[in-house]
């Protein structure tokens, strides 16, 4: 699996990223700067890390999806390419608008640093075809601004059209309906707030991110 990682400004996760790539898939991925206008050729996956990008001025992931490498990674969603964002990297794809929907702050107005439960709501995706359907798992989570939102009517929809992938079994931040992680309705972008590239080393604490990187081996 040929992949890459976008690194922007105030990315931390980057790193954890790539690791977790590479120990699934034995391949190094490609570090790509937000700056770049141009994605490597061949790609099957391109993540967007979790971090604080432009250290989360204005909206979080409002001026990254302005960056110069934003237009390629639509233009490689619109035609198939897996896109996996994970926490700012959810925030970047609602704001790009290859998902829908908005991440505000935190009900609670705190940052959340644990272990969350989830819930894998939709197994048949090219992302969590490895897990069971309705299994649960634990996953870290740190974020101020999880808070996933949209109105009803996209609610629905998402409902309806199985794009909802992950929910919280008890819900850490305010996020309409649990909602954890969602599916664009062609199912090859992902976005959500936990993050399985810190759960792929039984040393770290858990591997219940493995499955997701595994699924995309696939």
């Amino acid at each position: 699996m040929q992949s890459a990682v976008i690194v922007f400004p105030g990315s931390n996760c980057d790193r954890d990223m790539a690791v977790a790539l590479e120990t699934v898939s034995g391949k190094k991925p490609h570090m790509v700067w937000h700056g770049d206008s141009e994605l490597p050729s061949g790609l099957d996956l391109i993540a967007i890390p979790g971090g604080f990008s432009y250290g989360d001025y204005l909206r979080s992931g409002a001026m990254a999806s302005r960056s110069n490498i934003i237009k390629p990674v639509i233009e490689a969603a619109q035609r198939g390419i897996r896109i996996l964002g994970v926490c700012n990297g959810f925030q970047i794809l609602t704001e790009t608008g290859l998902l829908p929907g908005a991440l505000m702050r935190n009900s609670n107005i705190n940052f959340v640093c644990k272990d969350a439960d989830l819930e894998v709501t939709n197994s048949d995706t090219i992302f969590t075809s490895r897990y069971s359907e309705n299994t649960s798992i634990s996953i870290p989570v740190a974020h101020h601004d999880g808070n996933f939102f949209a109105d009803n009517q996209t609610l629905d929809k998402l409902e309806s059209n199985r794009q909802i992938v992950f929910r919280y079994r008890s819900n850490i931040n305010g996020s309409s309906r649990n909602i954890a992680g969602i599916i664009n309705e062609t199912g090859n972008v992902l976005g959500m707030m936990p993050h399985p590239e810190r759960a792929v080393d039984r040393k770290h604490g858990g591997t219940d991110g493995i499955a997701l990187f595994e699924s995309l081996l696939n």
